[in-house]
């Protein structure tokens, strides 16, 4: 096998991408393949970088690879194999994972999610990956009832890292798994995979700010490492050629407009390295694209950084509890797979082992049929409660703020105090906030969400204030408030079409709102900053922006959490979930008639089905919320009447 630094050395710049239709055949996904007119290099290659999960996938990366010039070349993938907590503990993990970023942003361990590294990253050749698969089936087969559970862990901190490690008699046992892993990889796989030499652990935090450290330290002394936890041997893999490159996620659509620029998919994700920046300038990176493999230069506000992991692709995970043999998926690589017996506490565990995203869709994760799966992933999307401006009346403005723009309130539905605004109480005419009333309905959704033990992990708004206060008291009738912070993002406001006048709303800066006491996150990076809406969108811009930021959302929160909750308005419940179920938007007409129709506070459920990235609507864990006009009473016009 030739060495790593020969094989990143063939990295070359990559043409124009092509496209061409699909079809599908009934059998083995390798025999259909090669029936099909595929080389079987190809074909091998496109079924280990879609994990091995059937031939629609292995054709869609076959054709949108049509000019990558590594695409005849016998690169190898990159594999490693890590223990992944489920659980309880996993739960907690997670919970650190989000809070950490929340309170002091993002640092190197985000890029990972919560593990014990058992090996270093070795080669494997595509036509070995399902051997490779069966060595580690074995492997954890034969270490049924010897795997050392719980596993002892303990806390250790630093001036730049924080992690938890294993008792070291213990981490001699996992070490003599590895080994033994290594062994069945090579007899079955011919692969040289070298156990890691030094101590084990989980790293919770690294190359964070000093300032940082306490608050860190504090969060992970929160981690009860006692709880309940099967530790999954899980096999992933990446582009040997990518190893050492940044990763970015495409936000926005791009079309070139020279030869040497690469065109930009929502959802696709671009390798960067920093020695291939000289034919860059200024504004501009150059990158590959994971979803066709092609080069080039494409404008550096167009994409955002990602995870390492985010490209990554499963290849299987066991159970050191109940491991059973591979199942059969029809397929060339049918080992590839999640365990199916997997411990039946994972089946109430809010923070499942998911594995990381792949690429832009179609792309999506294999998981077996017709068996206990992990719980599902699922998308809240509600409107804001009640606003004053519609129960007063445009002019309710001048009836609360007297000439110094001082707030009193003329009405009990009223809210009693208004966010101070640095634009002056005139920015409330496009901004308004939600009345007493609206509080109330947000207030009673969260209590039944949380009467129904549904747990939301994160929450989005749109920028507008009703929408914010809609999600602050949601979250207080879930007993969540400062505990889950409210992440404000402009991308889902409604279509700029429906705004009066030349502008948009001046919305409250976040900091503003948290000085409010509204449950923001001040350290939240929105994927479609303010600067990028426009007033009187077309209908297809905001369609498609809708869409682009749900799926941002959802796979930024992949892994962490396994609720996501959207508030924002009517038009969000039919614009955020309808593209989600591979349907196509309706048109205007019709879009605008089934708005009409979503009360405050109408509230729909979205729930992943099958494999990755496949979408459906389901009933709401709660019940509706009906709720009626209650016209101004006037006492004296009523009861002193002649």
């Amino acid at each position: 096998m030739a060495a790593k630094d020969d094989l990143y050395a063939k990295v070359t710049p990559r043409r124009q991408r092509q496209t061409r239709p699909s079809t599908v055949k009934h059998g083995s996904s390798l025999d259909v393949l090669l029936s099909m007119g595929f080389p079987k290099t190809r074909a091998l290659k496109a079924l280990v970088s879609t994990g091995g999960r059937n031939v629609q996938a292995a054709c869609d990366w076959l054709f949108s690879h049509v000019d990558d010039p590594f695409l005849d070349d016998p690169l190898p993938r990159e594999y490693v194999l890590y223990l992944r907590p489920s659980g309880p503990l996993l739960h907690q993990l997670s919970h650190f994972w989000q809070q950490s970023r929340v309170t002091c942003g993002k640092n190197k361990a985000h890029n990972i999610f919560p593990h014990i590294t058992l090996c270093q990253f070795f080669m494997c050749a595509d036509a070995k990956v399902e051997a490779l698969c069966e060595a580690l089936q074995t492997t954890v087969s034969q270490w049924k009832g010897r795997f050392p559970n719980p596993l002892p862990l303990e806390l250790y901190t630093s001036s730049n890292f924080i992690g938890l490690f294993v008792d070291e008699q213990v981490a001699e046992v996992l070490k003599t798994f590895a080994s033994d892993f290594a062994n069945e990889a090579a007899a079955k796989a011919d692969a040289h995979v070298e156990p890691h030499k030094k101590q084990l652990h989980v790293t919770l935090a690294y190359h964070f700010q000093t300032n940082h450290l306490s608050s860190l330290e504090k969060l992970a002394k929160g981690i009860d490492v006692t709880q309940g936890c099967d530790w999954l041997a899980v096999l992933f893999s990446r582009d040997i050629r990518f190893a050492n490159h940044e990763t970015l996620r495409t936000m926005y659509p791009y079309t070139p407009q020279n030869e040497d620029e690469l065109e930009l998919v929502p959802g696709d994700f671009i390798f960067m390295s920093p020695v291939e920046q000289s034919s860059a300038s200024e504004g501009w990176v150059y990158g590959t694209s994971l979803g066709t493999g092609l080069s080039g230069l494409l404008p550096e506000n167009y994409v955002s950084r990602a995870d390492e992991c985010d490209t990554w692709i499963f290849h299987g995970s066991h159970s050191f509890l109940n491991p059973t043999s591979p199942t059969d998926m029809g397929g060339a690589l049918g080992g590839m797979l999640l365990d199916s017996q997997l411990d039946s506490r994972l089946l109430d565990d809010p923070s499942p082992l998911d594995p990381p995203s792949l690429i832009c869709q179609p792309m999506q994760m294999l998981r077996p049929n017709s068996q206990p799966r992990l719980p599902k992933r699922t998308l809240f999307v509600c409107r804001h409660g009640e606003r004053m401006d519609v129960v007063f009346g445009k002019h309710w403005i001048s009836q609360c703020f007297d000439a110094k723009g001082r707030y009193v309130r003329s009405n009990l539905n009223m809210p009693a105090s208004l966010p101070a605004r640095t634009g002056g109480f005139r920015d409330y005419d496009k901004d308004c906030p939600i009345t007493v009333f609206g509080s109330t309905q947000a207030r009673l959704i969260g209590e039944a969400l949380l009467e129904s033990h549904a747990a939301i992990d994160f929450v989005y708004c749109s920028p507008s204030l009703r929408c914010v206060q809609t999600a602050h008291h949601i979250l207080r009738g879930l007993q969540q408030e400062g505990k889950t912070m409210i992440r404000v993002e402009p991308g889902l406001f409604e279509w700029t079409k429906w705004v009066a006048g030349t502008s948009l709303p001046s919305w409250i800066p976040t900091a503003d709102l948290a000085a409010a006491s509204l449950s923001v996150d001040t350290t939240y990076r929105p994927h479609i900053p303010i600067s990028k809406l426009g007033v009187s969108e077309s209908y297809d811009m905001y369609i498609n922006r809708s869409f682009q930021v749900t799926r941002e959302i959802l796979s930024e929160c992949q892994n962490l959490g396994n609720t996501v909750l959207i508030v924002a308005h009517a038009s969000s419940l039919e614009a955020c979930t309808r593209q989600m179920q591979g349907l196509s938007p309706q048109n205007s007409k019709d879009f605008v008639q089934v708005v009409r129709k979503i009360p405050y506070l109408g509230f729909c459920a979205c729930e992943e089905i099958g494999e990755m990235g496949v979408w459906q609507l389901v009933d709401p864990p709660i019940l509706p919320l009906t709720h009626g006009p209650n016209h101004t009473f006037n006492w004296r016009e009523t009861l002193l009447q002649d």
